[in-house]
């Protein structure tokens, strides 16, 4: 079995039709989602780009592997998805997006070349790249924002747009009515077409590039593999080739799901990210009234793509075998909490959607159907290693396979879900005056109330989801609810204690371990000797060979 493990930047969880969205249509995720299980609790480890990615790909969580922020590097030598599938027999490709960097000072230390196998795989988050193009290729005074080569842009080039950078001046930028460029980072012109043919645009290229990948791996007839495709849409700029510029309108924008009670004395992490940019832009209706409809124009091209994709699995005969995982590395608040993008721990942000379809016949029993279980981005590794035939690796791997939901099964299961945030290389850092190594937050969730630590000495936000499903009224204002809060850190304290660092020793290899020094003539501690079996002392006794004591 094969498995495509398909991720969209900045998706939210609700912006499909399966999951309930009244205007948006995506025929194609709820396809999968008829033929396998969609996951409706399903929480990322790090409600942004880069940590969760590396949550992803490590199947650890945030504090384990330390790559925390965009641009943090994932140390050398952490263990990947990339690793146990390998182990399992499985080859592991990146199509498209990681948000990684390297541990390029540790690569040095130890001597690993860039160029060679391990140093390329440390380099590409554990991954084979097919091809690898993080598609944030914004440019200013001081150049590129990423440096790499994108792949995309020479494609564009290849193709004939006139441009240093044509990602920027044509795939995200439109034409205004005076024939001048529309920037797609200028919102009021989100609701301009991208100035792109819509086949060469952004998410049908790695679409066309996973189907070569497709093809020829199975012209190769070689290991079965897991390709991570990884799109950068719908993420910003808020931008999309016609026909589905104007798809949707203002008569699809819903009202802001936001309260001014959330403005009265609020946490202050959550009081300084609804006066940062982004949020105050997205205060401003005339923003969401033109985003929106763009950002929903993007995933419904997503979802056409998609259609491609499994329309050619089945037309080769590859559906029967190919697990198809859908998700997001993160949400859009859209304007929701008075807030912008991603970043803290409301359902907007810290939330994706997850659908999974396993081909085998022992997942029948549960195709078609929703599992409410709290479940954790860090449970796709598990899942994939189990998938590929492998044995998980527990003292590694802080997921839990989600393989008995999808046969159908109730297993035994967490109680509470997990997310970490560190802002410390954000303005919101500097405008708290919050030292780096204090400037973290962590999220537990029990399914009903969800808890805010901040580090710092800050006070912590609580909500409870059953009587306040939107998250307008922080409990933790007042001390009504300290009992729910005490459990909460209760949990919290006790996932902090969680062995995460000794990866190098397995509980079997332990148990294995035990007594075995013994039986190697460690005989420490015997009054008498006749304390242990006969055998660990038969070759302490006998006749001495030569007497050196009197000499």
């Amino acid at each position: 079995m094969n498995i495509l493990f398909i991720m969209y930047d900045q998706l939210r969880f609700d912006y499909l039709s399966c999951a309930g969205h009244p205007h948006l249509q995506t025929p194609n995720f709820d396809k999968v989602a008829a033929m396998g299980v969609r996951f409706t609790n399903a929480y990322v480890q790090s409600p942004v780009c880069g940590g969760s990615r590396m949550c992803y790909y490590t199947g650890r969580y945030a504090s384990s592997h330390g790559a925390q922020w965009n641009g943090f590097p994932l140390r050398v030598g952490e263990h990947t998805m990339g690793d146990h599938l390998r182990k399992a027999g499985m080859d592991s490709w990146l199509i498209g997006k990681t948000h990684m960097r390297a541990d390029a000072e540790g690569m040095e230390r130890l001597g690993l070349s860039a160029d060679s196998v391990i140093g390329a795989r440390q380099a590409e988050c554990g991954f084979d790249t097919w091809i690898r193009d993080d598609g944030l290729w914004g440019y200013g005074p001081d150049g590129f924002y990423d440096e790499k080569r994108s792949p995309y842009n020479e494609y564009l080039k290849g193709k004939g747009y006139p441009s240093e950078n044509p990602w920027a001046d044509f795939a995200n930028a439109g034409i205004d009515d005076a024939g001048d460029m529309a920037s797609g980072w200028i919102f009021k012109n989100a609701d301009k077409a991208a100035n792109v043919r819509e086949e060469d645009s952004e998410t049908p290229w790695l679409t066309t590039k996973t189907i070569e990948f497709i093809d020829e791996k199975k012209a190769e007839g070689t290991a079965p593999w897991m390709a991570h495709v990884s799109f950068i849409k719908p993420h910003w700029p808020y931008i999309v080739p016609a026909p589905y510029h104007n798809m949707f309108g203002e008569n699809h924008v819903p009202a802001p799901t936001r309260h001014e009670v959330e403005r009265e004395d609020p946490q202050p992490v959550f009081g300084a990210y609804m006066q940062n940019k982004i949020a105050t832009a997205f205060q401003q209706d005339e923003v969401r009234k033109k985003v929106i409809p763009a950002y929903m124009g993007l995933i419904k091209q997503c979802d056409d793509q998609l259609g491609r994709l499994l329309d050619h699995l089945e037309a080769t005969d590859q559906m029967k075998d190919t697990m198809i995982v859908l998700t997001s590395d993160h949400g859009d608040y859209l304007g929701d909490h008075w807030l912008g993008e991603k970043d803290l721990f409301h359902e907007q942000s810290v939330k994706v959607p997850m659908i999974i379809y396993d081909p085998r016949a022992t997942a029948d029993p549960a195709r078609g159907t929703t599992c409410d279980a709290l479940v954790e981005s860090i449970d796709l590794a598990p899942t994939f290693v189990e998938a590929a035939g492998g044995k998980v690796a527990g003292h590694i791997l802080e997921g839990r396979s989600l393989s008995p939901w999808l046969r159908g099964e109730t297993p035994d299961w967490r109680e509470y879900a997990i997310s970490e945030y560190d802002y410390s290389a954000t303005p919101q850092a500097v405008r708290l005056g919050i030292e780096p190594r204090d400037a973290r937050l962590f999220m537990v969730f029990n399914g009903r109330y969800k808890l805010m630590h901040a580090e710092g000495g800050l006070r912590p936000m609580l909500f409870d989801l059953q009587t306040d499903p939107e998250e307008f009224f922080d409990l933790a204002k007042s001390d009504t609810h300290k009992a729910e809060i005490d459990r909460l850190y209760d949990n919290l304290f006790t996932w902090a204690r969680r062995m995460s660092q000794r990866v190098t020793k397995s509980e079997d290899d332990i148990k294995a371990m035990r007594g075995r020094s013994m039986r190697r003539g460690i005989l420490p501690f015997l009054a008498d000797g006749t304390e242990v079996p006969e055998e660990l002392t038969a070759l302490y006794y006998g006749k001495a060979q030569a007497d050196y004591t009197s000499d």
